[in-house]
């Protein structure tokens, strides 16, 4: 069981141990839950049962799965690779990959820096299977080679990566990567490294509308971190935004849009297509799907018009996430019909290779609406 998750997650609430309990005794409708067993729960001393940790995962707003899995480690990591991959490759293919490589000259800092930057461009047109078998292999790889804070850099990103390829609502997966990332960036003694994926990490569940408060616990903890301007940064504010929008608090989506937006304009990016950057059309379909959900009408689509201004025409799936943006905007407004039509159209126009399971999880939020 993961015993500092729910710690963490408790703190985000802003909730005491007896809160906790409060809260699980409220929801469950059974008042047997005490200060003294949340305690027990969070130091280890004691598991709980299948029927609280249900609840603790409904308290919390986070997978159950998330609370089952042991805090990852490094042993880990070729594991949690393995069992991802046996569907997407051949298990003997892996094998042979992973031993070529091991029997081969090690491929250098430089050489793994180089596939960080094609990873992050071809993210960005290419589907979550094709990114996911390719990253599987070289993630086996990469993982006889973690041991130095230069190399643990190159792993968390990949790593980050590597969760966006399954869905949020998948806690197992996601959420796990995520975790394991936020892990190994912490040992590439690097401040902005360790920023840049809770941030990515924030923004990609907010933006999915999934684990919300694992998102606003990654948020937290990049801002914490440093208040140095930076894309981390900015991803984290954005986040928290879209968490903010979700639970329906306004006010503070607002606030930490406009915080987001000063950050934009001291760090973002000219880099047009990666996904370790934030230019001007990517902030704008940030703030289109914020609008949004806000029901914005005028907001979310001065932010459309401005990414559609700006988008390359070589990544036509964030088009889509544009006309997404639009179905959703008809479904707040009270046409549900007509919105999830509009939206189903444009994801049916885009080719199927280029789905991304961010936009299916943006049709689910326009049909569970």
């Amino acid at each position: 069981m993961n015993c500092d998750l729910i710690r963490k997650l408790r703190l985000e609430h802003g909730w005491s141990q007896a809160g906790l309990a409060d809260k699980l005794c409220e929801v469950s409708q059974h008042p047997t839950v005490t200060r003294a067993d949340v305690s027990r729960w969070e130091r280890g001393k004691r598991t709980p049962r299948p029927f609280w940790l249900r609840h603790l995962a409904t308290v919390l707003e986070v997978p159950l799965t998330a609370l089952e899995a042991d805090p990852v480690n490094r042993r880990a990591f070729i594991s949690e690779v393995a069992a991802a991959s046996i569907a997407p490759i051949v298990a003997s293919d892996l094998i042979e990959h992973g031993f070529a490589a091991a029997l081969t000259k090690r491929p250098t800092l430089d050489h793994w820096h180089a596939k960080l930057a094609s990873y992050g461009s071809d993210y960005m047109s290419l589907g979550a299977a094709e990114i996911q078998n390719r990253l599987t292999s070289d993630l086996l790889v990469l993982q006889q080679q973690v041991d130095a804070p230069g190399m643990w850099e190159v792993a968390a990103k990949l790593m980050t990566l590597y969760g966006k390829t399954f869905p949020g609502a998948d806690g197992s997966k996601a959420v796990n990567w995520y975790m394991m990332a936020a892990n190994a960036a912490d040992r590439s003694d690097d401040d902005s490294v360790r920023v840049w994926v809770r941030g990515r990490a924030a923004i990609a569940l907010g933006y999915e509308g999934a684990s919300l408060s694992v998102a606003e616990s990654f948020a937290n903890q990049a801002l914490a971190i440093s208040d140095r301007p930076s894309l981390g940064r900015l991803n984290a504010l954005m986040g928290k935004a879209h968490v903010a929008a979700i639970r329906g608090d306004s006010r503070a989506a607002r606030t930490l849009a406009e915080e987001g937006r000063r950050v934009f304009d001291a760090a973002g990016s000219e880099d047009q297509e990666s996904d370790y950057a934030v230019p001007l059309w990517r902030m704008n379909v940030f703030m289109s799907l914020l609008a949004a959900r806000l029901g914005d009408e005028q907001a979310a689509l001065r932010a459309q018009d401005v990414a559609a201004k700006h988008l390359p025409l070589s990544l036509p799936r964030f088009a889509t996430h544009l006309e997404m943006h639009r179905g959703l905007m008809m479904v707040r407004a009270g046409d549900r019909h007509g919105g999830i039509a509009y939206a189903r159209e444009a994801l049916d126009r885009l080719p199927p290779e280029k789905h991304s399971l961010t936009l299916r999880m943006l049709m689910s939020e326009m049909e569970d609406a």
